[in-house]
């Protein structure tokens, strides 16, 4: 090979060695670019979730929201926020206070034993029932303007309750019934009432309610919730002295089974606690 060859040889190896350079420096250009890219992407990712992260953990819950709205009252109520709730013929002289919370189950157990009895004594007129509802077993005190911590089944079955109370007083004390009742109430820690979906189940089992489709509508867009509230700050506000439930007042009074501080809960204590009130 003569010394020329050589030389051109040569020069051609250097050449293709500076052009391969050139190529390889101008991939790892590129594949810097699109690390550095997609850093930021993952950055702005990684910001923006957190941003949003941060949003939703500082919204307040639904029922902390509802506490500002403005209340919806149902019909067949009257007083501030639509709160008292009379049943019964106008020509009832006296009037029986029942506290009670939805998810309660001595309330349940009560309704069981005593509803009965008091749907009777409202039909004969021997006096009208004023229903306030509480929601402190979902940890809620609405006197103190706090929504707790163990539930919303209380405040939810509330709201459905106004719906049926909208509809008529009949089905408002049927609902409640049903909702009381063995086949439906849940375990005071199955919060069952915060479903839209069970509470319209329960509903249909009652007539005035059942594929209603005004009142389904009223349950699922809770047009009642902040009436709910409302009306557990009533109880919560409440200027009987009463601190449980079921608690029973009439003319001012806790009524309770003559030497004990327990309301009647049975057919047989709760007409004779309700003579003697009846007479005072």
């Amino acid at each position: 090979m003569s010394k020329r060859n050589t030389q051109t040889a040569k020069t051609a190896a250097r050449e293709r060695l500076r052009a391969e350079r050139e190529r390889e420096a101008k991939r790892a250009k590129t594949r810097r670019q699109i690390i550095v890219a997609c850093s930021v992407v993952a950055v702005l990712a990684a910001a923006g979730g957190i941003g949003y992260a941060v949003v939703q953990a500082n919204k307040p819950g639904h029922w902390e929201a509802v506490k500002d709205e403005k209340v919806v009252a149902p019909a067949n109520t009257t007083g501030t926020d639509g709160t008292t709730v009379v049943i019964g013929k106008s020509s009832a002289s006296k009037t029986l206070k029942l506290y009670e919370d939805p998810r309660c189950p001595i309330c349940a157990q009560f309704e069981e034993n005593v509803g009965p009895v008091i749907r009777k004594d409202l039909a004969d007129g021997k006096y009208k029932i004023q229903y306030v509802g509480g929601t402190f077993i979902d940890g809620d005190s609405l006197g103190k303007g706090t929504i707790g911590s163990r539930g919303e089944g209380s405040k939810n079955a509330m709201s459905a309750m106004g719906a049926a109370l909208n509809v008529s007083p009949d089905a408002f004390l049927d609902y409640k019934t049903a909702l009381y009742s063995k086949k439906w109430h849940p375990e005071e820690t199955d919060d069952k009432f915060k479903s839209h979906d069970y509470l319209i189940q329960v509903a249909n089992t009652v007539p005035a309610l059942k594929n209603n489709a005004k009142f389904q509508t009223a349950v699922k867009n809770g047009t009642y919730d902040a009436w709910a509230l409302a009306m557990s700050k009533s109880w919560d506000t409440n200027k009987d002295g009463v601190t449980g439930t079921p608690s029973l007042v009439m003319n001012g009074k806790i009524l309770t089974v003559p030497g004990s501080q327990n309301p009647p809960m049975t057919a047989q204590e709760y007409n004779a606690v309700i003579a003697a009130a009846l007479k005072g």
